[in-house]
């Protein structure tokens, strides 16, 4: 592999025909399904998915086939499969995502969710970087291995369009590809992060999540304050009082031993390791404002907590009337969405059945709790790393990126992960991704780090080929 012909091809592509595509898909508001009920009939996620498939069967990559994979009532997937070129039966499985996040409010002026700005080789959009690049960069990845004669074994694509909702609608397309799916023993995730854009970054992990809402009810119909406070509880006074069921407010630990686990010795290596290569990046990277400090000041005790430890956050909340319009009324009623994220080998089910245990029970004054789980899914721990995986991402890093490759969890949940776990047991996973610092996924300012994500093109060539050497 003549490796600075590859990145100048790869590269020439992502400016000529990546990045305009990927402007054009961050103008549609793709929401995913659990934000856009209406997706079907609104039509933002059948415009993406036809772009993307647009795309795809222009490429010039040999044997290529794409289709859009349709099942009655769920969201659309896009699949596309490549013939190998090394007469091997083994098959790299490559996923990513084109459903997004919604809007959030913060952005800069000048920038907006839909309004695509390429600027300082930064990307700015909704679902630039989580992740509408990974089928891009798989097909270019695969492409310039072949314009080089580079042997590779059969590829296969599953870029599906409710991640961001939980990949509820996968395992049905999982069941119904298996067959044509065949030997996969290779799986790359173009949807996690990086600690920074100096190296190769491999995921080791992935928290699960609980997402739901939490309601209570304390009156039929809101009631002047200074006749019912002191008589009437407050709402908000009693979902706060149940909050503390879960978490210590004065340290933000989540108490339930049942959302803890033990951290395997060789993952709190990895955050040692990944704490000395990044430093303080790992904290300095968020927008604190003011004088604000942040929870831990050890490094490793950061990557640990975003990683493989619970933590609860506030994402939203209802019954709340905005500051201008708040009249002096003693509320019905509150309700908080909790997002709680668990470590990665929690059973996320369970944990959902146990938070609305905990929350429900014996409620303060007899006052209507209810929560409804939303969204829940269990993390992600990696089998051992082969050796030859390990090689060959460490040697795709020095090559593109004249530094070592890393290893870390990540604090992100991606269902898609452990569904695979459990379909493809003995399967290898290479999981990474382009959200570095500042990138902001989900939040205002969303960005690609277009340089990065050229490189990491390139890396991923590089692994393919090695996978495919293998005897």
């Amino acid at each position: 592999m003549n490796t600075m012909t590859l990145l100048s091809s790869v590269s020439t592509q992502w400016d000529a025909s990546i990045v305009p595509q990927l402007a054009d898909y961050v103008r549609i508001p793709a929401k995913s399904p659990h934000f856009d009920p209406q997706w079907e009939a609104n039509g933002h996620i059948e415009r993406v998915i036809r772009l993307v498939d647009a795309w795809v069967k222009k490429q010039p990559v040999r044997g290529l086939a794409v289709e859009i994979v349709r099942l009655p009532g769920r969201t659309p997937l896009l699949y596309f499969n490549v013939p190998g070129s090394n007469k091997s039966d083994r098959t790299v499985l490559l996923y990513g995502h084109l459903d997004k996040q919604p809007e959030m409010s913060g952005w800069r002026d000048g920038y907006g969710p839909w309004d695509p700005l390429f600027e300082d080789g930064r990307l700015y959009g909704r679902g630039s970087a989580d992740d509408g690049y990974a089928v891009f960069a798989a097909l270019a990845a695969i492409g310039a291995l072949q314009a080089q004669g580079i042997a590779h074994s059969r590829c296969a694509g599953m870029i599906e369009t409710c991640e961001e909702s939980g990949s509820y609608d996968l395992p049905a397309y999982l069941e119904a590809l298996a067959p044509r799916l065949g030997r996969v023993d290779f799986v790359i995730g173009l949807d996690s992060g990086c600690g920074d854009y100096e190296r190769m970054w491999d995921t080791t992990s992935l928290r699960g999540l609980v997402g739901g809402r939490l309601t209570v009810e304390v009156l039929t119909e809101g009631v002047h304050s200074g006749d019912a406070s002191g008589i009437v509880p407050s709402s908000f006074r009693i979902a706060r009082k149940l909050l503390d069921r879960i978490e210590d407010a004065t340290t933000g630990r989540v108490l339930p031993p049942e959302f803890h686990a033990p951290i395997p010795q060789e993952r709190a290596e990895q955050a040692r390791q990944a704490a000395e290569m990044l430093g303080d990046i790992v904290i300095r990277k968020f927008p604190f404002a003011g004088s604000t400090q942040p929870m831990v000041a050890d490094p490793v005790e950061a990557v640990l907590n975003r990683t493989w430890r619970p933590a609860l956050s506030i994402i939203g909340a209802d019954g709340l009337p905005p500051s201008a319009n708040s009249g002096n009324v003693l509320r019905p009623h509150t309700s908080f969405t909790l997002s709680l994220r668990l470590p990665p080998t929690v059973d996320g089910a369970l944990a959902a059945r146990t938070l609305k245990r905990l929350l429900e029970a014996d409620p303060p004054y007899g006052t209507t709790v209810r929560f409804d789980d939303e969204q829940g899914a269990t993390g992600w721990n990696a089998p051992p790393t082969a050796p030859w995986l390990k090689q060959a991402v460490n040697d795709a890093s020095l090559q593109f990126y004249g530094k070592p490759s890393a290893a870390m969890g990540e604090g992100g949940t991606i269902p898609f992960m452990a569904m695979l776990g459990k379909h493809f047991p003995d399967a290898q996973f290479l999981i990474t991704g382009v959200l570095g610092p500042h990138s902001n996924a989900h939040g205002p300012n969303e960005f690609l780090h277009v340089p990065y994500a050229k490189k990491l093109t390139a890396c991923i060539a590089s692994v393919i080929a090695a996978h495919g050497a293998r005897r």
